[in-house]
């Protein structure tokens, strides 16, 4: 299946590059290259991505564990169509990773595809996208895996994040001063995750998020990249807020984790989560703070005379800090504490605080880089773990 995805994917880029009227070669981390038709109707940059891993693991009372990992191995393609005010991306995984979770959800098929959207400007500030794409949840989430400040997002993201979904997002963003900006989206989506192919099984979720930047523009978006590798001249800030309704719900946590599935079908019932998050870059220092929330209608999953199926909703609360310092020779050291506060009585999980440091050397950005982190994870009432993690990073 890898075989004839790879096989196809660069027929297709034979094809257009045979067609295309200019190729332009581009500087390291900036694409492969970018392919323009012969009549400027439309553009392709290619590019590709790869992340590998090494973890070791030290339960508290057992012995060491240790893997490898290809972690993420990804192609990506964006541009515009007929004008430049229709932009696209195509974004697809090839490791195990990224195309793992294949069910009877997904027609049993490898999930390849992450990003496929269509971006419209319609008019002045406003942009109707359409497709699978992230929707608009925590910082953290949007922020992408090659962009991270630490070797891999943190545990809050992990439990509460609402990932990628397929549906339609409004853009929208306006100036309450010079420097004051405000942005909003609303987003209407399946509410089962990505690449599902069994229809709208639950109800549809509903996201709407607002973002504030008092003190204007982050360079080079940074408000959505971890660490300040611009070096800010100036302080910046950037302050959101996001309120996600998952409308009769079948999964247990919002449109990610397991469904819930009873004697009738599936158990529906209303999730709703809150994220409030914050981003501040200066001269090298950055600070990064998320707090999630998550509760349901009713969170035990039931048969249709009432009983309990032994599912749950994932119901809980969690903190998330994260700082970072860049000296002038492209090293950083950063620090991260999560907190996780899942409802023991609903859940039976206990709570669990990790603290981590880590070590990045930048060589061309985020694009070439080696990371490295450290992490122990206290779980209350359970063993304690310690976990090094080392990552190479190289963008085409």
């Amino acid at each position: 299946m890898k075989l004839k995805l790879t096989f196809t994917v660069l027929s297709v880029l034979t094809f257009m590059t045979v067609n295309a009227q200019s190729i332009e070669s581009s500087t390291f981390g900036k694409g492969i290259f970018n392919i323009v038709g012969k009549d400027s109707t439309w553009s392709m940059k290619i590019a590709a991505r790869m992340q590998f891993l090494a973890t070791s693991t030290w339960p508290e009372g057992q012995k060491n564990e240790s893997e490898f990992l290809v972690r993420r191995a990804r192609l990506k393609f964006d541009g515009f169509a007929y004008s430049p005010k229709l932009e696209y991306k195509l974004e697809l995984g090839l490791s195990n990773n990224d195309i793992s979770g294949s069910s009877e959800f997904t027609s049993n098929a490898p999930r390849y595809i992450l990003d496929a959207v269509v971006k419209w400007n319609f008019h002045e500030n406003f942009e109707l996208w359409f497709g699978q794409t992230k929707l608009p949840g925590n910082r953290e989430r949007v922020i992408s895996s090659g962009n991270m400040q630490l070797v891999d997002r943190s545990l809050l993201n992990r439990r509460f994040n609402i990932d990628r979904d397929l549906g339609l997002q409004l853009h929208h963003q306006f100036r309450l001063s010079e420097k004051f900006i405000a942005r909003e989206i609303i987003a209407i989506s399946q509410g089962e995750g990505r690449n599902i192919t069994t229809g709208n099984l639950g109800g549809h979720q509903y996201t709407a998020r607002l973002e504030l930047l008092p003190f204007g523009n982050f360079e080079s978006d940074g408000d959505y990249s971890g660490s300040d590798l611009k070096r800010e001249t100036t302080p910046k800030l950037a302050i959101a807020a996001t309120y996600d309704f998952n409308h009769n719900a079948v999964k247990t946590r919002s449109n990610q984790g397991s469904y819930m599935a009873n004697d009738i079908g599936f158990y529906e019932t209303n999730i709703s989560t809150v994220f409030v998050d914050a981003m501040f870059k200066y001269q090298g220092f950055s600070f990064m703070a998320e707090y999630a929330d998550r509760t349901a209608d009713d969170p035990f999953a039931k048969n249709s005379d009432g009983t309990l199926t032994g599912d749950v909703v994932q119901v809980g609360n969690a903190l998330n800090l994260q700082a970072g310092y860049l000296f002038k020779n492209d090293w950083e050291v950063s620090g991260r504490y999560t907190n996780i506060e899942l409802n023991k009585t609903i859940t039976g999980k206990d709570a669990e605080n990790q603290y981590t440091l880590g070590v990045s050397k930048y060589i061309v950005g985020h694009k070439l880089k080696v990371q490295s982190d450290i992490s122990y994870l206290e779980v209350a009432n359970s063993n304690d773990q310690l976990m090094y993690r080392l990552q190479f990073d190289i963008h085409f």
